[in-house]
């Protein structure tokens, strides 16, 4: 008998000087009052930040606990490649501009802490706002010495492959690539490192400290790819009815799914991830229905193997797979 069953998670919410109040309008959990949220971090596996069970009898454990007590139920054919869970899934309300930011790869060992990994990440855009602008990857022709000499200068924009995005764009993003983003909400998969060189962080203050935050330029400039140069969205590619395929890589799958039709999900003996984006569904699971609406993410166990989803009236939902090694 299968002991497990699709599992839903509280998000936790971070406060980021760049953050604002939008994601009031994706997710149903109330905001921490008065507070700047950049960030909800919906599936993660960190020693400091991990995901809540929101329902049935696991409900109260995290994420970590739970892959401790449920490692091969959970991973499937992946339990002996990962301590961690491996990828780390948020939505980002960017009201103001990030810092102007790099993070490196997994080979780049001497800048990643003991336990963590590079950071290759993508970006699903879901709203936008007047200000809306993203930065990603360097203008070509830019060198290292030219962009150390434009942080002295504050012109390091001057260097930066730029466009104002569009609900529905998608964005692969690379570890080495320089990038930021502002006036847009957005959701984030990306592997499961927290490990960011900031280069530039707009000459302002952190209005709780009320100085500037810390800058990594060496770092940024060791681990910067200047051959990621003009990043811009790429082409979904059709695959079933309904379906789409954002990204496929090395770390991650992701497919776009919009139906109003039921839909097969999930894979046998590999964990995947649901995330909802607009409308709301159901999975069938033992006679049971486990319900997913906007601003929602369910895991499914790699032991469930294929379910059925399905939607109520038209559901927006992304499916994200872990990649083999």
């Amino acid at each position: 008998m299968k002991s497990l069953y699709p599992l839903k998670f509280d998000p936790i919410f971070q406060y980021r000087i760049w953050g604002g109040r939008n994601l009031e309008n994706l997710i149903s959990k109330p905001l921490p009052e008065k507070e700047l949220i950049g960030e909800a971090w919906i599936l993660s596996d960190r020693k400091d930040f991990s995901n809540k069970i929101l329902e049935g009898k696991l409900k109260g454990q995290t994420l970590t606990e739970v892959l401790k007590s449920h490692q091969s139920e959970i991973m499937g054919k992946f339990a002996d490649q990962f301590d961690s869970f491996p990828l780390l899934l948020k939505f980002l309300d960017c009201h103001e501009l990030l810092s102007v930011q790099v993070h490196p790869s997994d080979d780049q060992k001497d800048f990643i802490p003991e336990g963590d990994t590079g950071k290759t990440e993508a970006w699903i855009v879901l709203d936008t706002f007047e200000n809306s602008q993203i930065f990603a990857g360097l203008k070509k022709g830019t060198t290292k010495e030219k962009l150390a000499q434009s942080i002295q200068e504050n012109k390091v924009s001057d260097y930066l492959h730029s466009f104002i995005p569009k609900i529905g764009d998608a964005l692969y993003i690379p570890s080495g690539s320089v990038h930021t983003l502002g006036g847009a909400l957005v959701f984030e998969v990306q592997e499961n490192s927290d490990v960011t060189f900031r280069l530039y962080d707009w000459d302002r203050n952190d209005a709780k400290t009320g100085k500037p935050r810390e800058l990594q330029v060496e770092k940024a400039l060791e681990t910067i790819d200047f051959t990621q140069t003009e990043l811009s969205p790429v082409q979904p590619i059709p695959d079933a009815k309904d379906t789409e395929i954002l990204f496929d890589n090395s770390h991650f799958k992701v497919w776009r799914i919009q139906t109003k039709s039921q839909q097969k999900v999930g894979f046998e003996n590999q964990p995947t991830i649901l995330v909802c984006l607009d409308g709301k569904g159901e999975i069938e699971f033992k006679s049971e229905k486990f319900g997913l609406k906007k601003g929602e993410v369910m895991l499914l166990p790699a032991e469930l193997g294929k379910l059925k989803f399905n939607s109520f009236n038209e559901c927006t939902y992304l499916q994200i797979a872990i990649s083999s090694k």
